[in-house]
């Protein structure tokens, strides 16, 4: 019995999404191995909570502000609570969108990793998947569901095909501006500045090619249907982040006169974010 075009793409939606799921412990896995070993536990911690945080809330406040029914171009005002009321469609482009706030979210994690309180972390983790995520989401991505663009940015002629914007420089603006208010680790930068090295890179490593992996969901996925433009998608997404860990690998020899690990996986990192927006 062949399957219909709606279970298909419905079927590679759920796929993308479970591939974006283990971004979650790929982040972990990376973060975690990076920062000494009394601290690994804390990173873990704010991980698997944050997650937590973005699952309640997103399906609370955040899908329906980032794609609900248009008010302005600003924000969404329907589908809050999304349940079995609504169509099988719409709970797989939730559950989607949802990996998607989970990551936009976890990136400040590995920035404030050593330097700030559980309690503060799990209050911005809430700020960020209920509100400055899907605000900033429904301006360029408001109407997807629809299949229009609805919001200020997307009607001005922005397009960001994955997330370069929507996910990744939200979560990297809104971790910058958390580091300027908590500052650096204690002694990393001194008079005696010192490079506090991480406690696991093998662990790190292993979450950098996780996330590789997962990328292809992430950026694969965001057709939101079974289509020939897949396979170019995904080549482009692999070729970026190996170009970028090569970048990475010469930079690290010229710039350290050795090859750091840490480098590589920067880059590769660097090369599936800047492709994320174009990749189509």
């Amino acid at each position: 019995m062949a399957l219909s075009m709606e279970l298909a793409n419905l079927i590679w939606i759920l796929i993308a999404t479970a591939l974006v799921m283990l971004m979650q412990g790929g982040f972990c896995f990376l973060e975690t191995g990076l920062v000494r070993a009394k601290n690994s536990i804390n990173v873990a911690m704010k991980n698997l909570a944050d997650f937590c945080i973005a699952g309640v809330l997103f399906w609370m406040v955040g899908f329906g502000l980032m794609f609900g029914q248009d008010y302005s171009g600003l924000i969404g005002t329907s589908n809050f609570f999304v349940d079995e009321t609504n169509s099988t469609w719409l709970l797989a482009f939730f559950l989607f969108q949802l990996v998607f706030c989970g990551t936009a979210t976890t990136i400040v994690s590995g920035a404030v990793a050593e330097r700030m309180r559980f309690s503060g972390y799990l209050l911005l983790s809430a700020v960020v998947s209920a509100l400055v995520y899907p605000v900033f989401g429904h301006w360029a991505w408001g109407g997807l569901v629809e299949g229009t663009g609805t919001g200020w940015l997307a009607e001005m002629g922005f397009i960001d095909f994955a997330g370069s914007t929507v996910v990744h420089s939200v979560g990297g603006w809104t971790a910058l501006m958390t580091v300027l208010v908590v500052g650096p680790r204690l002694g990393r930068f001194t008079s005696k500045q010192k490079k506090i090295h991480g406690h696991n890179y093998p662990m790190a490593a292993l979450g950098t090619l996780l996330l590789w992996f997962g990328w292809f969901g992430f950026n694969g996925g965001s057709t939101l249907a079974i289509d020939g433009s897949i396979p170019l998608i995904l080549v482009n997404t692999n070729l970026s982040a190996a170009a970028g860990g090569v970048a990475g690998l010469l930079l690290s020899r010229l710039v350290h006169g050795r090859v750091e690990v840490g480098d590589i996986m920067n880059g590769v990192i660097s090369g599936l974010v800047g492709i994320t927006a174009a990749c189509h």
